[in-house]
């Protein structure tokens, strides 16, 4: 009995390392991530995100072309003219898609309070009741989580940031949570290699918020 469970023990382990080191997969997702990265116009957007999609639909076991079609629909919204709320919306979509490959994952719990966050930017005055303490919550969540993310400790930063200029008071939480996040960019950034597919995003966030702070 023990040698059957030892096993399958080992059948597993090899199944998942097999399905983790998929060569053709990561190169498709390295080649996808850096043409994000430089991102010129929409229609360059859009592409970027269908080839994700492409990408989601061969390897419907992985979450991260999900995430980051999510991720690039978001980012698309603050950057172009484009209808917002339905960017946010869709981007919330492939974030649900993505919770149910991998759930109670902090990456995609704080993507999900940042696709909040785009809601809320639409228009403040008339949501923000409802979707700051929504927003504030997934950021919590992910930052307990994985204290180690610095993704959800910027996104908080950010989050603490607006509410302090709404409300007129003083800055000095967001200010923490930025320089926290930007020591977590140090970390994470000493464990990155060329062929890394795990987000990495933010840093900027996290000094745009820093340099407010005196």
């Amino acid at each position: 009995m023990k040698k059957s469970i030892l096993t399958l023990a080992a059948i597993f382990m090899w199944i998942t390392i097999a399905s983790a080191n998929d060569p053709a997969y990561e190169a498709a997702m390295q080649k996808q991530i850096k043409a994000m990265n430089s991102i010129p116009d929409l229609e360059s957007s859009k592409e970027v995100t269908n080839g994700f999609l492409r990408i989601s639909d061969a390897k419907s076991d992985e979450w991260l072309p999900l995430y980051y079609a999510a991720y690039n629909q978001i980012m698309s919204a603050f950057r172009f003219d484009v209808d917002k709320d339905q960017y946010f919306d869709q981007a919330m979509e492939l974030i649900n898609k993505a919770n149910q490959l991998k759930p109670d994952n902090s990456e995609i719990t704080a993507l999900h309070g940042f696709a909040i966050m785009g809601k809320l930017s639409v228009d403040p005055a008339s949501r923000g009741q409802e979707l700051s303490p929504k927003a504030m919550q997934l950021f919590g969540k992910a930052i307990n989580q994985d204290r180690e993310n610095p993704r959800a400790v910027t996104l908080m930063a950010q989050m603490e940031l607006g509410m302090a200029k709404f409300f007129g008071s003083g800055s000095e939480k967001a200010c923490g949570m930025a320089r926290m996040g930007l020591d977590l960019f140090k970390k994470e950034e000493a464990k990155t290699t060329e062929d890394y597919i795990l987000p990495t995003w933010g840093k900027s966030q996290a000094e745009e918020v820093a340099a407010e702070c005196h």
